[in-house]
């Protein structure tokens, strides 16, 4: 499969070529438009199986029961797909291991890559405003990632600190605990930070640029009511 991001950063799509016989497995609605030559099917399951109740722990990580899946009939054939909100994609080509992945990011992956959940636990959840399950995906080939605005990586060999909010992915590799971004709480909230990650641990970390519930919190109170 060959992978193209166009309109980055603030608008991202990918648009994906694939030979004949090779598939890739998409989010519902991620698709924006294709060529002839493929055909889509719509399951609750990933190439693991677990159907059904794979599919209400995706729920409850934030992402769709459904998965579609798109299959080349002939080479050549393409496929445009993009995240519902603003903002960037990353291709990243999994050769083992396991990304972790903060829910609504996870967008598209090949047919060798395994998608379930993992529990975060309750405490990380309230904490750092992310879901308690995470999308857990395992293997090997192609994952694409979207965040909202820009994303970057950043290859973490100790200690890294993130802001909450801003957690696209992570290789399991790396630890996360919730700390004060400051020594003092009452410092560390009066300065607007409040509780941060602390990633520990040797491994690859994807950051977004935007804050999501931030800028709903910062939206809401200017739209007008209905």
């Amino acid at each position: 499969m060959k992978t193209e991001l166009l309109c980055q950063p603030a608008s991202t799509v990918a648009r994906l070529t694939l030979a004949v016989g090779e598939s890739v497995t998409c989010e519902v609605g991620a698709m924006i438009a294709m060529s002839d030559g493929l055909t889509v099917n719509t399951t609750s399951r990933s190439r693991g199986g677990g159907g059904f109740m794979q599919g209400v722990r995706r729920v409850f990580s934030g992402e769709s029961f459904f998965l579609n899946h798109f299959h080349a009939d002939r080479d050549g054939a393409h496929l445009i797909i993009g995240p519902s909100m603003l903002g960037d994609i990353v291709h990243h080509r999994m050769s083992g291991g396991t990304v972790v992945v903060q829910g609504s990011s996870w967008l598209a992956s090949g047919p060798g890559i395994e998608i379930d959940t993992t529990f975060q636990g309750l405490g990380k959840a309230l904490l750092s405003g992310e879901s308690v399950f995470w999308v857990k995906c395992t293997g090997q080939g192609d994952l694409l990632l979207n965040s909202f605005g820009a994303i970057y990586a950043m290859d973490v060999d100790g200690e890294y600190v993130v802001d909450t909010g801003h957690i696209v992915a992570f290789e399991d590799t790396l630890s996360f605990a919730m700390t004060k971004a400051s020594e003092s709480l009452i410092g560390s909230l009066l300065g607007g930070e409040g509780f941060v990650c602390r990633f520990k641990g040797r491994g690859r970390l994807w950051c977004q640029s935007h804050n999501p519930p931030a800028f709903g919190a910062e939206l809401g109170p200017k739209l007008l009511p209905r």
